[in-house]
């Protein structure tokens, strides 16, 4: 069940998350349905184990690999991991798809 949060709500829901994931946002104008991508994104990318269970319990699994299929920015490595999880080929996530125009530094 989807349901579509007050904006108190979704204050609180940023607010659980580990402070320097959003250190760059104000919090109050994040909106959990609008803005999932980029919630979804910071957490793949910055967050700890703490900050999955919480966008688990929050997204779901599968509303969680459909939207990360449209990151570019998510690391091969946590691609794959959702890739097994939800159950989806991982050649679907961009990140396989698109060469970053400025590579990492590091081959991981």
């Amino acid at each position: 069940m989807y349901f579509y949060p007050t904006m108190m709500e979704n204050v609180n829901i940023i607010s659980k998350f580990s402070k320097h994931l959003f250190w760059d946002v104000d919090i109050s104008g994040i909106d959990t349905n609008k803005h999932s991508g980029f919630i979804i994104s910071k957490v793949l990318q910055y967050g700890t184990y703490s900050d999955w269970i919480i966008l688990v319990d929050y997204y779901g699994i599968s509303n969680i690999v459909n939207k990360a299929q449209t990151i570019r920015e998510i690391d091969k490595r946590t691609a794959t991991f959702l890739a097994v999880i939800g159950n989806v080929p991982k050649t679907n996530f961009q990140c396989y798809s698109s060469k970053q125009s400025i590579p990492k530094h590091w081959n991981f």
